[in-house]
């Protein structure tokens, strides 16, 4: 659980309305129940909204700070899969393997996923909307707890955005590195986890399983691209990400 460690609302330099603001206003009245979710489409898309989930870890434990100390608890953070494993995203803590989901592709079991997970922050990939009809009851249900929602970009940079949100620290890029190439763990890199004070994936056998496991989701070029697409961002070690708000309804016919 390396996040708890690694990561703090500091470390993010935070414009809407091209207006300084703050990590808390990405998510705003952020509280010990929230729930961040972000859809993934394509190959390694998830890269494309780093910063938003990892300002959600930080207010995740800024908003209760004994998750740091006192429990050492995973962020309540998923990773919705569609139509195919896109790659693991568990290097951002995406953490035990349930929190990362897999979903065929129909649109009512996107939004079934959303609601079972009880998403209250949700991040998504910019789509067309269409006229969707979702089960019965099941728009409500996500209206009812949808308090923030955003379309991202694979890419990082998402057209017309209103948000954008930069890393000031080198340490912000250490997840997105670690999910472009997800089987680094050496045994030498095993061993120094084990001898951690704090219990860390890392150090859990089914942790590097389940790298191995999804090693082979996408392909060589796939993550290639992936990888190109992070290093044009990149200025001086960090990474500045856009996106925009959307209505939770607008957002529901995107799915």
């Amino acid at each position: 659980m390396h996040v708890a460690d690694l990561l703090a609302s500091k470390m993010f330099d935070v414009e809407i309305a091209a207006k300084p603001a703050s990590a808390s206003d990405v998510f705003p009245d952020w509280n010990v129940h929230d729930r961040f979710g972000v859809l993934v489409y394509e190959p390694l898309g998830g890269i494309g909204a780093t910063h938003l989930i990892q300002v959600a870890c930080a207010l995740f434990y800024d908003c209760k700070p004994e998750r740091r100390s006192a429990r050492k608890i995973y962020p309540e953070i998923y990773a919705i899969h569609v139509g195919q494993w896109w790659g693991t995203h568990a290097a951002y803590d995406f953490w035990p393997s349930r929190r990362e989901h897999l979903v065929r592709g129909d649109h009512r079991d996107v939004l079934d996923a959303i609601n079972d997970r009880g998403i209250t922050r949700l991040a998504l990939p910019g789509r067309p909307a269409r006229d969707v009809v979702h089960r019965n009851k099941e728009v409500d249900t996500a209206l009812d707890r949808l308090a923030t929602t955003l379309v991202y970009s694979s890419t990082g940079r998402t057209s017309d955005a209103d948000l954008t949100i930069g890393g000031n620290d080198k340490r912000t890029e250490i997840n997105p590195q670690r999910a472009l190439r997800p089987v680094h763990l050496t045994e030498a890199m095993t061993a120094r986890a084990a001898k951690s004070s704090t219990p860390i994936k890392e150090a859990e056998a089914e942790y590097r399983d389940w790298l191995r496991a999804h090693d082979g989701d996408i392909s060589a070029e796939d993550r290639a691209e992936a990888d190109r697409r992070r290093a044009s961002l990149r200025e001086n070690g960090t990474v500045r990400e856009s996106y925009r708000f959307i209505a939770a309804s607008e957002a529901l016919k995107c799915l």
